[in-house]
């Protein structure tokens, strides 16, 4: 005789959803963290939204050189569910991972273009680059960096990210654009739709968050989405569900050459990208630990040591899927400006960027103009870091701003580190303030100057 199969009853149901709910609760910490799930669910979704525009990037980048941009499509998927699934699982902590843009265009344009190498042996170079990034990071050398951050560049460094992004996002709307005389950049064109759009979108998003409404970011986002969906012709909708070939005649997966990456021509590029990552990655994770108050009583990340290993292990998986160089995404802070706190932001935006796969042509609903605003107010928020620099240490304090002012000049987060660094071994010198110099201090000034005097800074 078959046994029937009954429905659960209401009450079994809440029941279940309620012990799910409890392991959420216990695995991530999010009431110890003074989160919510559904602030967590809106910040991950948040970040998403925030850094989705990489699916199109960076393909479009590395396709200009010669890569598939179908099988680029499918690697920046996988690196990024990766990368959040890794740093959400594992390291517990609200970051994002993807493919860095900056790295994508050097990867793009000096290597493959510029210098000649084959794709193959371009992706051994990342894979190696993976490597040896991941050999600093779980030996402590990484961690090393991060303890002998001086204070002020460590919040000059937050500082400097929020500039670098109100100039990404005003620049991904022609807000900001560049000039052809005269200094680098200038107003664009305030009359057109998506400045408008990002303009308005700021303002709002500014007033909810004022008045404490859950997930106004996300709200703001979704808002011009649809604006544009309804009213602006360049949003068109183009399907809803697409089949990833993950095994196509095109597919860069498996397809990296390790040993022609030793060649001693590559081997200089493979440094250079495993010291840009050391304090680009590096300053970001830091600047976004403390944008969601996830710093400890010594000013250092909580679960640090996980965070710094997950992003270098991503970039070992993006050689070997054909993606680009792998970080955590500065677009994080997006999330965390939403609440978030726990690895459920990160993980959510894994399970996203997995779906993406499937659901490619929905990643053209979603303009510049509607994430733009996000972006702008998170940048907004990290300058308040500038109230943190203790200015009766003067030294340490311009050291910090110096760091900050120049990584928006140069938009090099690891020139603007640079700089800071020297600057403050310097006027520690000639303040006669030589004794507050750690060793670890000037030891890693004397490798920034070497590395960019030497001509290998990207």
């Amino acid at each position: 005789m078959q046994s029937q199969q009954t429905s659960p009853t209401p009450e079994v149901s809440a029941i279940q959803s309620s012990g799910l709910l409890s392991f959420l609760d216990r695995f991530f910490t999010i009431s110890q963290r003074g989160s919510t799930l559904k602030r967590e669910a809106i910040a991950g979704l948040t970040t998403f939204l925030a850094m989705v525009y990489s699916v199109i990037v960076v393909p479009n980048m590395l396709g200009a050189a010669g890569f598939d941009t179908g099988a680029v499509f499918i690697a920046t998927c996988l690196i990024a569910a990766f990368g959040s699934l890794l740093m959400g699982l594992w390291a517990n902590l609200p970051m994002a991972i993807g493919c860095a843009i900056s790295l994508t265009a050097f990867t793009a344009f000096s290597m493959v273009l510029g210098q000649g190498i084959s794709i193959p042996v371009t992706l051994g170079a990342i894979f190696l680059m993976g490597v040896v990034f991941t050999f600093v990071s779980v030996t402590g050398i990484r961690q090393w960096v991060l303890t002998n951050l001086p204070k002020g560049i460590a919040h000059g460094t937050g500082i400097g990210i929020g500039l670098f992004l109100l100039l990404i996002a005003t620049n991904s709307v022609q807000l900001i654009v560049a000039n052809d005389a005269g200094l680098p950049v200038k107003l664009g064109d305030i009359n057109s739709l998506p400045v408008l759009a990002a303009i308005i979108g700021l303002a709002a998003t500014i007033g909810l968050e004022k008045r404490g409404v859950p997930g106004g970011i996300l709200l703001v986002i979704i808002a011009l989405s649809l604006f544009g969906l309804f009213f602006d012709p360049s949003v068109q909708y183009q399907g809803f569900f697409a089949w990833p070939n993950l095994m196509s005649e095109q597919s860069l997966i498996g397809q990296l050459d390790i040993m022609g990456a030793l060649n001693p021509v590559v081997l200089p590029i493979v440094l250079a990208l495993v010291m840009t990552a050391i304090f680009d990655a590096t300053g970001t994770i830091r600047a976004v630990a403390g944008q969601a108050e996830l710093l400890d009583e010594k000013d250092n990340i909580v679960g640090g040591g996980k965070a710094l290993t997950s992003d270098s292990v991503s970039s070992i998986v993006a050689g070997a899927v054909g993606g680009a160089p792998a970080a955590v995404y500065i677009e994080s802070a997006a999330g965390t400006a939403a609440g978030g706190k726990t690895g459920l932001t990160a993980t959510i935006v894994g399970v996203l960027f997995l779906l993406m796969m499937f659901l490619a042509p929905l990643s053209y609903l979603v303009p510049a103009y509607a994430t733009a605003p996000a972006l702008m107010y998170v940048g907004l928020l990290m300058l308040s870091n500038v109230t943190k620099l203790d200015f009766n240490d003067k030294v340490d304090a311009m050291a910090g701003l110096t760091c900050a002012v120049f990584i928006i000049l140069s938009c090099n987060i690891v020139t603007g580190i640079m700089l800071g660094f020297v600057t403050l071994v310097i006027g520690r010198i000639c303040s006669g303030e030589w004794r507050q110099l750690k060793p670890g201090v000037v030891a890693i000034t004397l490798g920034l100057v070497v590395f960019y005097m030497g001509g290998w800074a990207i």
